[in-house]
């Protein structure tokens, strides 16, 4: 791991706080435009994107990928996902930060001096607008970000036209990349806690990005040349040096945020029943690194709860399940946010030979993608794991089981990313909720927040319309 974000960073941003008079509503006002550094900007939207998408990791988005559960304030793990409660609300976090990156991007296209800029923002813009689309499907985009100029109620725009279209996911990965290429000026890039300024790493992330869009689409388009080229190129992270990603602090304000919560939040989430399962099957010693036995245990085991219980009616001893590992709390210097990572890339390589889009060894590049997960979660991987359970052929399973199995497993925390998986290939296999809000369905999209309603009305209607009055239930276009 590396990058460690030292609290320099935020007595940067309080000392430029001060200087500009509340910087959080000036730089997010449509209608009050302002002119920050180019460095502390581009600082600004990786640090809060980062550690607001870990926390909703944590809090939200292993609770609908089943690697945790919750014991009380549990009625989005019963999939209740209009009432979001100590996480589960990330459309702001998306947009104020998309607005952010939207300043950077017209800073850098209108001053030669902040060029270099410019495929950082691209890239970030796409990034984000590619986590936004995937979790609500259609989405203001094309309209919704400039705030100097643009509008506040942004029509919405088609999910395939996101990906797809000028100006949208992969577009914006290849003007990124090109803009990174094209620049020969001598001004270094501030204010990157994911690179240090490596420009080359910047279009490794970006490719590996484009991987993981051409790969999340192609079911309903035909991406493999697409990804073969990029495979050929072999420009993309392949090393877990090389990952987009920052540390977190052992001590506040820069330590992982449920570290600085009270012990009745973190200990209110334990380990999941499909979780448990699944590393147990799998002999898989990184639960000892995620979870820790259970209080209550004479022989150091771990236990988990199935999700979505009703609190008001089951009673739960605390003491009997596992909570989260030391890394999520007293350790957290040696836990990331992160945004790209060389075993996520080697494992959607993986599933691109499976299916035939490259040429290349399968079994390969999914033991390389474990090996790195292994490393990335600081635990050793045992000699004997790839013939075991784990195996790419291993008997009862599907080379694409296997794949998607070991990425969800790795992606603990990373956002909305194992429910999103999920939804795209049915893996790993979830269980039904023990007490379900959402008549016994596993929700494929997050609903549009209720202030859509009321500051978008006519938009947010027509969105409704198209999604069966804003459902859990409606797919998303690469979903259908």
């Amino acid at each position: 791991m590396k990058n460690t974000l030292y609290k320099v960073l935020m007595v940067t941003l309080v000392i430029f706080t001060g200087c500009t008079a509340d910087f959080e509503e000036l730089n997010t006002n449509p209608n009050a435009p302002v002119s920050v550094q180019p460095g502390l900007l581009l600082r600004q939207v990786i640090y809060d994107f980062g550690e607001q998408m870990s926390y909703e990791g944590f809090a939200a988005g292993d609770l609908l990928s089943q690697h945790r559960t919750a014991l009380d304030f549990n009625l989005f793990d019963r999939h209740a996902l209009k009432s979001p409660q100590l996480g589960g609300n990330p459309w702001p976090i998306f947009y104020t930060n998309l607005r952010d990156t939207e300043l950077l991007l017209q800073q850098a296209q209108s001053s030669e001096t902040f060029k270099v800029y410019e495929g950082p923002a691209l890239i970030l813009k796409a990034y984000m607008a590619q986590g936004l689309t995937d979790l609500f499907g259609d989405v203001p985009y094309f309209e919704a970000f400039d705030g100097i100029n643009g509008t506040v109620t942004a029509a919405y725009d088609a999910q395939e036209d996101i990906y797809l279209t000028e100006g949208g996911i992969l577009d914006n990965l290849d003007k990124g990349i090109a803009a990174l290429n094209a620049y020969d000026g001598a001004v270094a890039l501030e204010g990157d806690l994911l690179f240090s300024g490596d420009l080359d790493k910047w279009i490794q992330f970006a490719n590996s990005l484009k991987l993981k869009a051409l790969m999340r689409i192609s079911s309903r388009e035909n991406m493999a040349d697409e990804i073969a080229s990029i495979f050929a190129a072999g420009n993309y992270i392949s090393n877990n040096s090389d990952n987009a990603v920052f540390d977190f602090t052992n001590s506040a304000p820069n330590s992982f945020r449920f570290a600085q919560l009270r012990a009745g939040d973190f200990n209110n989430f334990v380990l999941s029943e499909t979780m448990e399962e699944i590393l147990t099957d799998l002999d898989d010693p990184r639960i000892a690194v995620f979870f820790r036995p259970f209080a209550n245990s004479t022989s150091g085991a771990f236990n988990g709860l199935i999700n979505g219980i009703n609190a008001s009616q089951t009673s739960i001893e605390p003491a009997n399940y596992s909570l989260a590992g030391t890394l999520f709390r007293e350790n957290t210097s040696q836990l990331d946010a992160n945004f790209m990572t060389a075993w996520e890339t080697q494992f959607i390589l993986a599933e691109a030979a499976a299916k035939g889009y490259i040429s290349a060894d399968a079994e390969t590049l999914y033991n390389t993608g474990v090996q790195l997960a292994f490393e990335y979660w600081l635990t050793e991987l045992p000699a004997d794991y790839l013939s075991g359970a784990a195996a790419y052929d291993a008997p009862g399973t599907t080379p694409l089981e296997q794949i998607i199995t070991q990425k969800w497993i790795a992606n603990i925390i990373n956002g909305y990313e194992g429910w999103v998986e999920w939804r795209r290939t049915g893996f790993p296999e979830f269980k039904p909720v023990a007490a379900s809000l959402n008549d016994g369905l596993i929700p494929v999209r997050m609903p549009y927040p209720a202030e859509e309603q009321a500051l978008n009305a006519d938009n947010y209607q027509a969105a409704a319309a198209a999604t069966n009055d804003n459902s859990l239930n409606a797919p998303v276009w690469w979903d259908n």
